[in-house]
This record gives structure tokens, sequence and C-alpha cells, in this order.
């Protein structure tokens, strides 16, 4: 394809204006001058192609699992005996002053962890009784415990998380590495997503699309039960040969079109249809769980033909173990407002923690049995932390909750060329701020893409006039936390 006529998909009026001023016989002569071109051009590559990063990577895969409405840190890896000390007492003004917050307003009461916490691993990481089966990963993990957003909502700020923007309209993380990367395994997408507990993440299909990239990046979501794709069946009375037929004229077709006006989402439509047909036969393959041994199956608390967080966790090593670069996986349900028992920061939060504790320890030391983990990053957290005091609305309830915070919070990463056994980052000690090692979310977008092998100023995609990178402006590589 033509890379200028790929280049004026995305001319912005002001700069057409501007480059057009010669005459209108220019124009002219161009359009005749371009017909002889295109009639030139060599046939449509295939963007899924797979391609080199900038520099030689530690991670070649990503596991990212979402903990959708963000879990209570304070409840299960930043341990603050102060704030327990003083758990029932007025929040000092100062930590209030000039702050919004979703739920809460006037002086809210401080709250301290009814978690047992002790410390694991010998580096002495620590992590409460919510959470069993991680303690044994203690020397696995590297816990950072000084992130920070910019934004208190979910969506804007599961959307700036993702795209590096709150605002709907940019590509994700794992759209710009299978951009960057495309993918390895030709019979299936380089970039899967898979949701549990029943809904779509705040930000929507935002959270995993292509944006202004073309649509052949954006991710496939796959379900755990039922048909793993929708619409990659055949359609009724249309059979495997059939449909390879109608492909092979739709291609010709489409090669033609992408020729003639260069656009670069007849390639994508192209490579779509190619990808459909050839996960008819892939997908199901790689999505049947019941081919594992019992032994697993039990070590992940996965059940075949189940929708669950457990299921789901399995499946993504099962697809990065077959070439997948990046799976997103989203489970709703962390958000623990304390506004009904099931987000009690007691009972509830250890119901909750069960579906996820014992399927990670599990996906890391099964990665690492299988000698993968060094090279798959593993990511687990949310959007943005909880408050060190009592959500407002649950002020005088006897279920206990926080509100949402974007100051400071926890995640933990594993593999992939990450430190193991490493606590990252303080925050002071009620919660309220963080003292030293600040990871604001461009830092780990930055550090992520480093890891993958790139650059995160140079991975860059010409829209509307200027360059876009995932992490906007800013953003730094936090080399401290590398191995």
């Amino acid at each position: 394809m033509d890379r200028r006529f790929e280049l004026l998909q995305y001319v912005t009026r002001r700069q057409f204006l501007a480059n057009a001023s010669l005459s209108l016989g220019s124009v002219a002569l161009a359009g005749l001058l371009g017909r002889e071109a295109r009639s030139a051009s060599p046939p449509a590559v295939n963007p899924l192609a797979p391609r080199k990063p900038h520099f030689a990577p530690k991670a070649t895969r990503v596991i990212y699992i979402h903990l959708t409405g963000s879990p209570p840190h304070l409840d299960l890896f930043d341990y603050k005996p102060e704030l327990v000390q003083r758990d029932g007492q007025d929040c000092p003004d100062e930590f209030l002053k000039g702050k919004r917050f979703a739920f809460t307003s006037g002086t809210p009461k401080l709250l301290g962890t009814r978690r047992k916490f002790a410390q694991y691993g010998k580096n002495g990481t620590w992590m409460s009784d919510a959470i069993p089966h991680l303690h044994g990963l203690a020397d696995d993990l590297c816990v950072i415990k000084s992130m920070v957003t910019d934004q208190f909502n979910h969506a804007p700020a599961e959307l700036l998380l993702y795209t590096g923007s709150p605002r709907p309209g940019r590509p994700s993380l794992g759209a710009w590495l299978t951009y960057g990367l495309a993918t390895e395994n030709e019979n299936l997408p380089g970039f899967i997503v898979l949701i549990s507990s029943g809904s779509q993440p705040n930000g929507g299909k935002n959270s995993f699309g292509s944006g202004f990239l073309p649509t052949v990046y954006q991710g496939v979501q796959c379900r755990s039960k039922g048909d793993p794709v929708l619409y990659v069946s055949n359609p009724e009375g249309m059979d495997r040969d059939l449909r390879r037929l109608s492909l092979d004229a739709l291609r010709d077709l489409n090669q033609i079109g992408a020729q003639e006006f260069g656009h670069p989402e007849t390639l994508t439509r192209i490579a779509q249809y190619e990808m459909a047909f050839r996960m008819q036969v892939s997908v199901p393959e790689v999505m049947d769980i019941a081919r594992e041994p019992a032994e697993v199956l039990e070590a992940y608390g996965a059940q075949p033909g189940a929708a669950s967080l457990a299921n789901n966790i399995l499946l993504a090593r099962r697809l990065v173990e077959q070439g997948v670069r990046y799976v997103q996986l989203f489970d709703w349900g962390w958000d623990f407002h304390g506004t009904r028992p099931a987000e009690d920061i007691r009972d509830g939060l250890t119901e909750k923690c069960a579906t996820m504790d014992k399927p990670v320890a599990a996906l890391v030391r099964d990665l690492k049995q299988r000698g993968l983990l060094d090279e798959t990053l593993v990511i687990i957290g949310g959007e943005f932390g909880r408050t060190p005091f009592r959500e407002g609305r649950t002020a005088k309830s006897d279920v206990l909750g926080r509100d949402h915070y974007p100051d400071c919070y926890t995640m933990l990463l594993a593999g992939g060329g990450m430190k193991p056994g490493l606590t990252y980052g303080e925050t002071d000690e009620l919660g309220f701020s963080i003292t030293r090692d600040k990871v604001h979310v461009h830092d780990l977008q930055a550090t992520i893409l480093h890891l993958l092998g790139f650059d995160h100023e140079k991975l860059t995609f010409r829209f509307q006039g200027r360059d876009f990178r995932l992490t906007d402006v800013s953003g730094r590589v936090v080399k401290e936390i590398l191995a």
C-alpha cells in the first residue's frame, strides 16, 4: 500500500488548507499522479505480521488482572498500626482540605483495618489474612505501595490507567503493544480480553479498544462459557469450504480497494476475516480447560464449563503459552464502599479475595514451573485506592467500607523482568499520602512498555496532525523495580 495515501487519512483540515495553497490545478495534477502511483503500489501487507520492539525485551507477554472497582489496599497490603490505634477518631482537617471524594463529605471517621497482618518472605512483605495463598509468593512479588492517579471516579481512572487519558477515544495498553509487536501466533489474536463476575469494565470497551489505531489491534473478547468468540462460527447453511471460498472473494475485493484508496481499515478487514477463519480451529482447543490435568484444575480452583475468575486465569496461562502477547482480565466486584454486606472489609472482603487469591497464586507458580514466568509479566491491581476513613454514606452502619482514593494505592507485579521480593514506596502513618518513591500511572505504563522492549516516547502514532503515545506527555521508567 502506498504510504502517502495511508497518511492522507489523518491529515487535518488546517494542514489540508495550508498544503493546498498553490492552485486547484496542482490538486488535479496530484490526483492524476496519485492514480498512477496507486496502480503501481504493492499488494496489501498483513498488519499482524510479527514485529521487533525498539530493544531486547525482558518480557514477551503480559497477563494483566484488573480488580475492577479497586480493592482496599489498607486491608490487604499497606499495614497502618497508627490508623488502627486512631480508629473511630475524626479525620484531621489537613487531610481533607481542598480534596473531593466520591461519596464522602463533612468530617469522616478514621477506619483502621480489621484484618490481621503479618510479614512474609525473606524481605518481610506485609500481607493480611484475607489473601493466605499469596503469602507464599512474597519472594516472587514486587509490591508497589506508592501508586498514584489523577482521577477519583471509576471510569476516568480506569481509562487513564489503560489509555493514558481519562476520556474515551485513545488506544488501550493492549492495543499499543499489539500495534508495536503484532501477533506471535497467526492463529490467535495478539490481544485477548476475558471478563468475569458478570460485568464489563468501568471504562467499557474503551478500556481494551484500539482508539484511533486500526481496529485490528483492539482486544478480542473471549468467553469462558459457551462459544469462546461470538460470531466466529459459520452461519447456518455454510460449511468451512464455502466460507473459505467466500473469504477468498472478499479478500480479492478488499485488496483492490486497499490499492485504490489506501485506507488502513481495509487491511484491518482483510486481517480480521482471515484471523476469524483460523480461530475457528485454534480457539476452541486453547479455550478448553477440561484438557488440563485434575491437579492443575484443583490448584487454580477452576471448573470446566463455569464462568469464573479462576477459569479465566487458567485460560490466560493457556493463551500466553500458545503465543498470545497480551491477555487482559477484568473482574467485577472490588468496590468496597460498605453499602451492603458483600462490600464489607471483613467477611465481604474475605469472600471476594477467595475468588482471586488461590488462582493468582497458582498462576505465578504454574508459570514458574513451566519456565514461562521470566518472560511473562503478571500485573494485579485496581484503578485507584481506598480512603483511610469510613465511606460517608455508611457512617452509622454496621457494615464497614471505604471511599475512592486516588492519592495512594498498591499494585502487584511478578515475573517479566520485575525485581522479586521487593516492596517499593511508602505512605504516611495513616495512609493519606506517599512519602517515598511515588509512581504515577504514566510511570507504570512507561515501565510496562520498557519491559516489552519499547521506549515509551518513541512508540507513537500520528493522528489528526500530531504524534500520540500511551504516556501522553509524561511518564518515566521506574528502574528501581527492575531486575
